[in-house]
């Protein structure tokens, strides 16, 4: 075979020289193996050839192509840069194209999850999208081998590849038509011959000229006259090679024609799109105008605009508690409005009050509601929730605050902005705090002392304001559900003492602009009632809006969380290291921090504790505890607990616990940073060509390490409870099934050449798995009895988990 027996990335280079010498394929494009690009670096515009995935091995065609569609529709590839004419694949022996236009369709797909790992060639995403594109390839697929066609191949590469201008116009939907405005603003808004201080005068934006740009043809005539809808809803409108006010209300102030400065650069930027935006995205495109601000600004207001589905059920979840009539009995005011979706529903516009941040976004609901929308337009308005004092409120808005009856029939309705101060990538140190986004309010610097960390959140902050500023009346909001059990919001919880009356909870991917597996929950606070909040039945409702039954949602007490207990085990009597335990956070979102390694000195932040022959039963206790149930988005922010006494007597759960851990994929232990003390086995039980440098496993396990009592078991007073020395461990038959399995594995890797002895569960998986070339363990190896091996290890641990399961409630690690 032509390229046997080489590494990737050796491949792809004598690819890229042996038959793309012509062409330039040094360029990196995202996570795509492999592009060829022509050879003219300062070419303005360049656009690409072809992408291709490749391949060490013998794979067939659809499973390459498959793993590529998925690394590109992942990543959005298309939206960032102009796709090829080609797809590609390679591998050792042959090569196969696939024009683009042919697979792009795909890439379109609105009920499909992108989010999973291309090279995870047996998940359901992968296989649904093999089956589509089987039929596709066959007909369209040019296969070629290197060796048997290599002059077909070059004629190929020559008379397609290297005569190809690009795979055609990006098509414009609801998840690129932000990105594209954000290029948008770079390029083409600095050619418009305007000045934007006078147009903001007028209530006139960039925004409004980008929505110009996009809802015109191919021809550059502006798409109005099919769709009356779009055409009330542009402010702007392309006309005559420029721009031109499209309201009569404003042409009488401003009626010039705007031209544009570079008629060349504007024809390079938009000969990328296909326009108009499809058409089952323009109306949502129009409606989403608010979204169409520049990225900082977008995080500042950090706002998730509020499905439909979810604002009429708040809305029947509001009439079941105040009754049928409430929309006349109650006022109703929206102070984070942003265009007013979430008012959209209510009857009473007399009682209906909505402001917002942005002035743009005023003059979007007041356009609305000259079409009609069920608002005043002296009560929607610019105000700054968290800046501007009451006084700038409308009158008989300031009438209801300032009255102590009226204020108990105020409704408090809003979605407000989640902005804060870190994200994960804050955390893993791959990014910066955001600390402007949310510490700078005045609201934050009056209440920060009160409510402590939660106020660098800016929903807290809304909250805060709403309790001490308008007691007395009815909050019904949208909002993480950190409100109710984050340890960081302890002291908010201390101080926001209302009734919390009743709650639902969704899948926060279901809103605009969130990304994550996590919950939000729209609640109904009493603020007339002062009451701190406990515990809290809520409904749930699946992506679909469909009824899938009830959670109970816990407030976590101060000091008891499962921290708290872990560091109860730390600090005893002549211990030494065997390995340091990974513990961030107590929630279920944190689970990925949760793992053992060598050393602390490897960990992005400083969270956890060190493991020796003392604690490592509480150690095993806490790891099983946090993996053995999996996160999903409805727990991801379940609190685990301080624990009640019961485990200390249960062997049983305890030694389960201990097997768990040892073969847990969470352990990371390996012999390459250091002495390896996590061997289950003998020397003798798995071949093993070498003495271990460490047996404390099978010595603890064997009952040969004496130990004495200790402060900790005093503590709990059981002391024969944690002395684990004194005979050997007995394990359950669903742990003796783990430690089966995996001597069956370890035996199969002491029966390979050239391997350590000392090798970890870890360095085991990565000698048969290997790596990419991120450095990052492959998701599978290639050797059939190591795949059965590990799958019948994978298999006995998740039946052993499943025996876990239960004590982990019984003994009050988590609560129902």
């Amino acid at each position: 075979m032509k390229y046997q027996n080489i590494r990737e990335e050796e491949l792809k280079n004598k690819v890229g020289a042996d038959w793309f010498g012509q062409f330039d394929t040094t360029e990196i494009i995202g996570n795509i193996d492999f592009a060829v690009f022509p050879k003219h670096p300062s070419l303005p515009g360049r656009v690409a050839l072809l992408w291709a995935e490749a391949k060490t091995g013998n794979f067939d065609v659809a499973t390459m192509f498959v793993q590529l569609i998925l690394t590109i529709g992942k990543a959005r590839t298309f939206d960032k840069t102009l796709p090829p004419a080609f797809l590609g694949a390679f591998d050792f022996k042959k090569i196969a194209f696939v024009p683009y236009n042919h697979v792009q369709d795909l890439f379109y797909e609105n009920d499909f999850n992108w989010n999973v790992a291309p090279s995870n060639h047996e998940s359901r995403e992968f296989l649904l999208i093999k089956n589509r594109i089987e039929a596709t390839l066959s007909e369209n697929t040019y296969a070629f081998d290197f060796q048997k066609d290599e002059k077909e191949l070059q004629i190929f590469i020559e008379n397609n590849v290297a005569q190809a201008s690009g795979a055609g116009k990006i098509k414009i939907d609801k998840n690129n038509f932000i990105p594209i405005y954000l290029r948008w603003l770079e390029t083409v808004k600095p050619i418009i011959d305007v000045n934007w201080d006078q147009l903001k005068k007028i209530n006139i934006f960039d925004n409004d000229f980008y929505l110009a740009d996009l809802f015109v043809d191919d021809r550059d005539t502006q798409k109005t006259e099919d769709d009356i809808s779009i055409r009330d809803n542009l402010f702007v409108v392309f006309q005559n090679q420029g721009y031109k006010i499209a309201k009569e209300n404003i042409k009488q102030i401003f009626d010039a024609t705007i031209s544009i400065k570079s008629k060349d650069a504007y024809q390079q930027f938009w000969k990328r799109y296909k326009r108009p935006p499809l058409k089952e995205f323009q109306d949502y495109i129009i409606e989403r105008r608010d979204l169409l601000v520049s990225q900082d600004i977008r995080e500042r207001k950090g706002a998730f605009f509020t499905p439909r589905i979810w604002v009429e059920l708040s809305q029947k979840y509001l009439t079941d508690y105040l009754g049928e009539n409430w929309q006349d009995d109650y006022y109703v005011w929206d102070c984070a409005a942003g265009t007013g979706n979430l008012l959209a529903g209510l009857t009473n516009k007399y009682n209906i009050y909505a402001s917002t941040l942005d002035q743009a976004d005023v003059n979007v609901m007041h356009e609305r509601i000259e079409q009609g929308a069920n608002l005043l337009a002296s009560h929607a308005f610019q105000f700054d929730f968290l800046n501007d004092d009451f006084t700038k409120l409308p009158q008989s808005l300031q009438n209801i605050i300032n009255d102590e009856q009226k204020r108990k029939k105020l409704v408090i309705y809003i979605n407000p902005p989640y902005a804060e101060a870190a994200s994960m990538s804050t955390v893993t140190r791959k990014g910066v705090n955001k600390t402007d986004v949310a510490v700078t309010t005045k609201v934050y610097q009056k209440y920060k002392s009160t409510i402590g960390i939660s106020g660098r959140e800016l929903y807290a902050q809304f909250f805060a304001r709403i309790y001490a500023e308008i007691p007395d009346s009815v909050l019904a909001e949208f909002s993480k559900l950190k409100i109710l059990q984050a340890p960081n919001f302890l002291n908010f919880r201390n101080y926001f003492q209302a009734k919390l009356e009743v709650a639902f909870v969704v899948p926060a991917n279901t809103f605009d602009n969130v990304k994550g597996k996590f919950p939000i929950g729209f609640f109904i606070w009493n603020m007339g009632i002062k009451e701190p909040f406990s515990e809290l039945e809520s409904d749930i409702y699946d992506s679909k809006g469909d009824f899938i039954g009830n959670k109970m949602f816990i407030n976590t007490p101060i000091g008891r969380s499962i921290n708290d207990w872990l560091i109860t085990t730390r600090n005893r009597n002549n211990e030494f290291n065997i390995g340091f335990l990974s513990a961030k956070g107590s929630d279920f979102q944190n689970v990925n921090f949760i793992f053992i390694i060598n050393e602390k000195n490897k960990l992005p932040h400083p969270r956890g504790t060190w493991i020796t022959d003392k604690n490592i039963i509480e150690v095993s206790i806490y790891l099983s505890v946090r993996h053995c149930i999996k996160a999903t988005w409805l727990n991801d922010r379940d609190q685990f607990l301080y624990p009640n006494d019961g485990w200390q007597t249960d062997l049983e759960f305890q030694n389960d616990c201990l097997a768990f851990t040892l073969f847990d994929n969470s352990n990371n232990i390996t012999a390459n940073e250091g002495i390896n003390h996590w061997i289950p086995f003998t020397e003798r039980e798995v071949n093993a060509k070498e003495k271990f440098a460490s047996n404390f496993v099978t010595q603890f396990i064997g009952g040969k390490l004496k130990t004495t009592p200790n402060a900790h078991a005093t503590l709990f007073g059981n002391e024969a409870a944690l002395v684990h020395g004194n005979e050997p461990l007995r394990f359950s038959t669903e742990a003796q099934a783990v430690f089966d399995a995996g001597r069956e594995l370890w035996k199969h890797y002491h029966a390979q050449k050239d391997v350590d002895a000392n090798a970890s569960l870890y360095d085991i998986r990565a000698h048969f798995q290997g790596r990419n070339d991120q450095g990052r363990m492959n998701a599978k190896g290639i050797d059939p009895q190591y795949k059965v091996l590990i799958g019948d290890l994978r298999e006995t641990l998740n039946a052993l988990a499943d025996k876990i399961k239960p004590k982990i409630y019984a003994y009050g690690f988590l609560k129902q």
